[in-house]
């Protein structure tokens, strides 16, 4: 019986061990936010519940009639219903991948926030306090919206400006570029580095204006309404 109890009590050791490394590492990753609203939403696997802490590399969702709201330092990220994200964060830099659906963003000037899309990253011009949000319509496709501020899309170092108070429709023109992704050896016109960036950056961006200030405005204050405003309600429910 003796060496029973002996043997066990080494097993429960070492698997204590085991366990040890995994458990440090978790514990020393550094949280990116929590959950300020959540309803019909989830964080990762898990129902996401208000004061939920987000780490880098969570995915969040939200299901029909959903709605989740994350502080992240002094900034904001939302999601509307049917939406989903990846978060992540690189040298202090805090962005989101918009997976599908209408991610939105709230910034301060100190603490900057980023959306990655498929056209490129949208972040807030010039560092300043920006209000916006990113609707995805398609894998070729997404409205892009800036309800106060004004926001950059860049597309690997070709710039878009949304003004403050504009929509715009952004396509992606796959076929434009087509010809100079090929390779133009025998010509011996493309160098490696053209071959490079043809490979990169073989799209081109359309952008056309969707709406004016005044629906853009209508559109804002619906967003506080449903997410800032009392009478909206901060539900946790799912």
């Amino acid at each position: 019986m003796k060496t029973i109890a002996r043997l066990a009590l080494i097993a429960v050791v070492i698997s204590g061990m085991v366990g040890a490394p995994a458990f440090a590492g978790t514990a020393d990753e550094k949280p990116l936010g929590l959950v300020t609203q959540a309803a019909f939403a989830q964080l990762g696997d898990a129902k996401a519940m208000i004061g939920t802490t987000v780490y880098p590399g969570d995915t969040v969702a939200t299901d029909q009639g959903g709605l989740l709201r994350l502080k992240v330092g002094g900034s904001q990220i939302y999601l509307l219903a049917q939406s989903s994200a990846v978060l992540s964060s690189d040298t202090n830099k805090i962005s989101a991948k918009v997976l599908r659906g209408t991610v939105g963003i709230s910034t301060t000037a100190s603490e900057p926030v980023s959306l990655e899309l498929p056209e490129g990253i949208l972040r807030p011009a010039n560092g300043e306090p920006v209000y916006g949000q990113v609707m995805i319509l398609s894998a070729n496709e997404v409205v892009i919206t800036s309800y106060s501020g004004d926001l950059v899309l860049d597309d690997e170092g070709d710039l878009h400006t949304i003004p403050s108070g504009k929509s715009y429709k952004v396509t992606m023109d796959l076929e434009r570029n087509a010809a100079d992704s090929e390779p133009q050896e025998a010509e011996g016109a493309q160098t490696s580095t053209h071959k490079v960036r043809s490979a990169r950056h073989h799209h081109h961006l359309l952008l056309e204006l969707m709406m004016g200030g005044g629906a853009a405005a209508a559109a804002y204050a619906a967003y506080e309404i449903l997410t800032i405003s009392p009478s909206g309600g901060n539900s946790s429910s799912n």
